[in-house]
Formats: C-alpha cells, sequence, structure tokens
C-alpha cells in the first residue's frame, strides 16, 4: 500500500507543481476579477460533474468490482465489464453535456446567481462554461480508465495524467490569449483540449497494461448490475459533497467581485498536500482494501486503515500547521503580481488559513471513505453527507455575513471535521476500525513534532517576510526549514521511523 501512496503521491505532486505554475499565470494575467470569476466557474461546472459522475461515485461503485471479478474471474470478465460501463457511462453523459450546454445561462442562474447583477460576468461565464463542459465526458472516461489502471496495480499511468491538464492549459494561456476574447476564454479551450489528451494517455497505459478497451454495446449482466446499484447511494454521496462545493460557490456568487476568486486561488494551495496526501491514499487503499475483505482477512483490512490514517496524520498534521502559519508569505510568493495585487493576496491568505484548520479532516475523509466502499457499502456515507450538506449550508449563511469569503472556507473546513468525526464513529460501531496500539502511540509524537516545526516557521517567517524581494526563494528556504524541522523531530521522537522508508524504496528496487 505505502508503495501505491508513494507512486500516486510523487505524480500528484508534479501535477501540484505545474498547477502552481499555471495558477501564477492566471493570477499575473486574469488577477482576481470579472474574467477570473467567470472563468473559474466555468472551471467549476465540469469538475463539480466529473466528481459526481467519475471520481466520485463511479469510482466507488466500479474499483472493488472491478478488482474482485479480475480476482475472482480473470482478467476477461474484468475487461467485458469495464467496457459495458464505459458505454453506458459515454452514452450518459454525452447526454447530459448536449443538454447542458443548451440550458447553460439557466443552470448558471442556479450556481451563480449574483453574476446576474453584472452582466460582464455573467455573460463570459456562459461563454466559456460553454466551452469547458465537454470536458467532463473525456475526465469522466479518464477515471473509468483509470480505476482499470489502479485495480491492475497500476498507479502510475493514472496519477501522470493530470500534469497534461496543466501543460495544455498554460499552453492554451501563452498560445491562444492573443487570438480570443480573454485570457479566460483561451484557458477553456485548454480545459477541453487536455481531457481529450489524459483520456488518450490512460487508455494508451490500459493497452500497455494488457487491458486495451473498447466500445461494447451494453448489457445489464449480473456485475453491472451490482455497480449501477451500488452507483446509486455513491451518487447520492457525491452529490452531497459537491453540494456543499455548490453552495460554497452559490453564497460567493453574491458577494463582491474577487469573491470566487480568493476562494479559488486558496483552495488550490490547499489542495496540494490534499492532493498529494489524501487522493494517494484513497487512490491506493481501495482497491487494497476490497481484496482482503473478498478474501476474508478482517484483521489485514484493519491494520491497512491504520496504516493508512497514520500515514494520512503523519503528513496532514504538519502540512496544516505550516499553511496556517505561513499562509500570507505563500500567497504573496506564489500570486502577488500583475494583476494580482496586495489586497488580493490579503483576502487568499485569510481563506487559506480557514482551509488549513480544515485540512486534516479533507485528508481523513479519503482514508475512512474506502473502509465503507471497500465493503460495498456506499449507502452509509450518504446518511452522513446530508446531515453534513445541512450544517455547511447553515454555517455558510451565518458566517458568510461576518467574514465575507473566508467565513465560507471556514465553514467548509468544520464541516469536514464533522464529517470525519461521523464516520469514524461509524466504522468503530461495525467493528471496521479502530486506533491500534501503534496509531495511539504515534499519534501524539506527531502532534509534538508538529508543534516544533510550527515554532520554528513562526519564527523564520517573522525574520525572512515580509521582504519583497526574492519571495519565491525566500518560500522555498521556509519550506525546507520546515521539513527539515518536522522530519528530524518526528525521527528522534519515534512518531516517524525514516528507516521503513529506506526499506521499501530498496525492496522496490531489487
Amino acid at each position: 500500500m505505502l508503495r501505491g501512496i508513494l507512486t500516486v503521491g510523487v505524480w500528484t505532486l508534479a501535477s501540484r507543481v505545474l498547477g502552481f505554475a499555471r495558477d501564477m499565470l492566471v493570477a499575473a494575467l486574469m488577477g482576481a476579477g470579472p474574467v477570473a470569476d467567470a472563468f473559474f466557474v466555468a472551471l467549476k461546472l465540469p469538475n463539480l460533474f466529473r466528481r459526481l459522475f467519475g471520481e466520485g461515485a463511479f469510482n466507488a461503485a466500479f474499483v472493488p468490482a472491478f478488482a474482485a471479478t479480475l480476482a475472482g474471474d480473470g482478467p476477461g470478465p474484468a475487461r467485458l465489464l469495464a467496457e459495458r460501463m464505459g458505454t453506458l457511462l459515454t452514452l450518459w453523459l454525452a447526454a447530459l453535456t448536449i443538454l447542458g450546454w443548451i440550458f447553460m445561462p439557466q443552470v448558471l442562474t442556479v450556481l451563480a446567481p449574483g453574476f446576474s447583477d453584472d452582466p460582464l460576468r455573467w455573460q463570459y461565464a456562459v461563454e466559456m462554461t460553454r466551452i469547458t463542459f465537454p470536458y467532463l465526458v473525456f475526465i469522466c472516461l479518464t477515471a473509468l480508465v483509470s480505476g482499470v489502471l489502479n485495480g491492475l496495480n497500476n498507479f502510475a499511468a493514472a496519477a501522470a495524467a493530470p500534469v497534461l491538464f496543466n501543460i495544455f492549459a498554460m499552453a492554451a494561456l501563452l498560445g491562444l490569449t492573443p487570438h480570443v476574447a480573454t485570457a479566460g476564454h483561451a484557458q477553456s479551450w485548454g480545459v477541453l483540449a487536455s481531457g481529450v489528451a489524459q483520456l488518450a494517455w490512460v487508455w494508451w497505459a490500459a493497452k500497455r497494461a494488457g487491458m486495451p478497451l473498447h466500445f461494447r454495446l451494453p448489457r445489464l449482466d449480473p456485475n453491472v448490475r451490482v455497480v449501477l446499484w451500488r452507483m446509486v447511494p455513491g451518487v447520492l454521496g457525491a452529490g452531497v459533497t459537491q453540494l456543499n462545493l455548490a453552495v460554497d460557490v452559490i453564497i460567493a456568487s453574491t458577494l463582491p467581485a474577487g469573491a470566487v476568486s480568493y476562494l479559488y486561488y486558496a483552495d488550490r494551495v490547499a489542495q496540494l498536500p490534499l492532493g498529494v496526501i489524501g487522493a494517494a491514499v484513497g487512490t491506493a487503499l481501495l482497491p487494497l482494501l476490497a481484496r482482503q475483505y473478498r478474501a476474508k482477512q478482517p484483521l489485514s483490512a484493519h491494520r491497512t486503515l491504520n496504516r493508512a490514517v497514520e500515514f494520512s496524520l503523519a503528513l496532514a498534521l504538519p502540512a496544516a500547521a505550516a499553511q496556517i502559519v505561513v499562509a500570507a508569505p505563500i500567497v504573496d510568493a506564489l500570486f502577488q503580481r500583475g494583476a494580482f495585487g496586495t489586497q488580493a493576496a490579503a483576502a487568499t491568505a485569510e481563506a487559506l488559513v480557514a482551509y488549513g484548520i480544515g485540512l486534516p479532516a479533507f485528508v481523513l475523509v479519503k482514508a475512512f471513505a474506502p473502509g465503507f466502499f471497500a465493503r460495498g457499502d456506499t449507502a452509509a456515507p450518504v446518511r452522513i453527507g446530508i446531515a453534513v450538506v445541512v450544517l455547511n449550508l447553515g454555517l455558510n449563511l451565518v458566517l458568510s455575513r461576518y467574514l465575507a469569503h473566508a467565513g465560507i472556507a471556514l465553514s467548509t473546513a468544520i464541516a469536514a471535521w464533522v464529517n470525519v468525526a461521523a464516520l469514524s464513529v461509524m466504522l468503530r460501531r461495525r467493528g471496521a476500525w479502530q486506533m491500534d496500539r501503534r496509531l495511539r502511540t504515534k499519534l501524539p509524537r506527531l502532534i509534538i513534532a508538529t508543534a516544533v516545526m510550527t515554532a520554528v516557521l513562526w519564527g523564520a517567517a517573522s525574520l525572512l517576510f515580509p521582504a519583497e524581494s526574492l519571495r519565491v526563494p525566500r518560500l522555498l528556504l521556509l519550506v525546507g526549514l520546515g521539513l527539515a524541522t518536522y522530519f528530524g523531530a518526528a525521527h528522534l521522537l519515534g512518531a516517524l521511523d525514516l528507516r521503513e522508508l529506506r526499506g521499501m524504496r530498496r525492496r522496490r528496487t531489487a
């Protein structure tokens, strides 16, 4: 499992680094004004449906079924299942895309009602979203093929696909901007092109892995019906999560211009540790747990889940603390240039602090959710998620009145912690998880190591910032100092044994 986590994590880190380069370019060219607000809504809508029908509900239902079919019946039936599900997914998403393209103004009336008071933002949002919306077809099919690769324990190719998103987006931003209405329109075309490239990449990787996929006439055989049946609560569960995100956009659109952009830039920074840690843990954990439950190995599954929680906290706790303590230097170094001024940087830093409070919870959700999905239970998280949506909506309405856009981010963080608490309690009641002795021993030491790193970062940041020159090198120095302090303290305290990672790397090389 750890090898899979590290493989996914390394490629995700590469994608996030390129993503930061793209966001720095976006911030310099678009800032946090009407064009940026419109593009971020245009990007949010296909991503919302992607997470709803692709990565979220589909993976939760498909990956365990594919892994179990592969282990029990062999590659032939597993490939047949993937091909039939791919055809069904394509037909459904194509119909959804056509309807969305036609009724885009009505859709945006619901998703971004505040834009209707600003004709320029409204016009740009409709135009850009019509360009980006077909992206969801390609990226959802990419999620299907990635699920096949993950079921084959081939994590690298699927994890590398998002790198193409950033490459195509930057190329379009630099090459198309002089030839279209705005930089946001250029970026929208880059998003669409990246979807085609990502699908081609993972399909080629699946073919090389001995699992070439083709369209096949859909047939509701027992395996397909199982996936579809499990997708129903999965869609509801993913819909609950995405409804939280949609609520954030809806309320942010009613705030002054720039609020949507502030939340986007802050979320992009928060997504670095969440993507590297959370996505890596969830991706590697789900097929492993599914195989262990199918083989009737509950003790192995229990240990696997504890190690996933331990690994998640070992990286999420220091990442959250650093994000909170040095939020302003991070935003200044990454984004404050060109059209992105001091006021936008300060507002983005406020949202980043709020997201940092919820970062460990965001990561733990990725670790706990496979504990349900691997057992074929996609319904339980729905019941929890509905309560979380109601809580998030109520907190949004209250906190946004006093903290503006930062209140929206803080509401999301609080709701995430409630989600984690409920998931962990339900897993314990079902006997699927409880803290083992190792985790109970390591956790206090991880917290102490995080506290030591936080104190060092706070002191170093006061010395290195707010200098105006060499902000990126100063930030890199700060990051290096934080990493060295945390891992050194954690190793000395016995919270992390770096020899385990070296041993694993030697075994992999051998």
